[in-house]
């Protein structure tokens, strides 16, 4: 079963000024839990993937299980349920607050801070992959539970037609639909896998021009892995970077000029 890990860092090579504060990862150990336990885990992973396009978002449930078990809190307070035009009580309104409190008081980390889901953009995930595979470390530093749950959270954010969208609730674009796929296939999905979501996609990208319609960023992602020539990226001077961030043609305000229009 899998566990969040809170604030913390054994590895020798992984610093941090704060001594980790605020760090979250996802660990898995097969001994965790019980039976029940396990089971309502994967209740909740079946249940966001039926969901999946009525609920975007994934609502920390795995985090918030981990929490009632660590952290229980009873919630002895009465809920204020008020009907139109009835009169709301001083007394009503302190239990709402008292219960709103020790909801989210269940759901901080000793050290202060609320961990969450970082559940947007569909574009930083095949970076990661990518750059693991063409340096021969991607089963190394991938077990074989954090490929399967990174396909699961691929497919779980994959639109109805077949593609995906620059962020979880974004329509198909080019960009993230063709980086996407490449990832599923680095990940070791079959060419036919998915339950058909691996042949939608490739059916999506190949309708609306291929993949070498894809901007100018995964270009350089798939040039990195090996599938398209360098020749066919736009060439960017590095003496652009000394220029005021402000000026027009600064690499940073041309990326987010590129996030805009994407």
């Amino acid at each position: 079963m899998w566990k969040l890990k809170l604030s913390e860092g054994s590895d020798p090579w992984l610093k941090s000024v704060n001594n980790h504060v605020g760090r979250q990862f996802w660990e898995f150990d097969p001994q965790l839990g019980t039976p029940e336990e396990r089971a309502q885990v994967e209740n909740y992973q079946n249940e966001f993937t039926k969901n999946r396009f009525q609920m975007k978002h994934s609502s920390d449930l795995l985090m918030r299980f981990q929490f009632a078990r660590e952290n229980p809190c009873e919630m002895k307070l009465p809920v204020a349920k008020v009907k139109r035009e009835e009169e709301i009580t001083v007394e009503v309104v302190d239990n709402t607050l008292r219960r709103t409190l020790r909801f989210f008081s269940t759901l901080q980390t000793e050290d202060g801070f609320w961990p969450g889901d970082y559940g947007g953009p569909m574009f930083l995930l095949p970076g990661l992959v990518i750059c693991l595979y063409v340096t021969g470390a991607l089963n190394t530093i991938l077990h074989y539970q954090h490929r399967q749950e990174m396909r699961r959270y691929l497919y779980n954010h994959q639109n109805v037609d077949g593609g995906w969208g620059l962020h979880i609730e974004g329509s198909s674009k080019m960009f993230c639909t063709v980086l996407s796929y490449v990832t599923l296939r680095l990940l070791g999905e079959e060419m036919d896998g998915g339950d058909g979501s691996m042949e939608k996609a490739r059916k999506w990208i190949l309708d609306h021009g291929g993949a070498t319609l894809i901007p100018s960023w995964g270009k350089l992602w798939l040039s990195v892995l090996g599938v398209y020539e360098w020749s066919g990226n736009n060439p960017l001077l590095p003496e652009l970077w000394l220029l005021p961030y402000l000026f027009p043609a600064h690499p940073g305000s041309l990326f987010l000029h590129y996030l805009q229009i994407l």
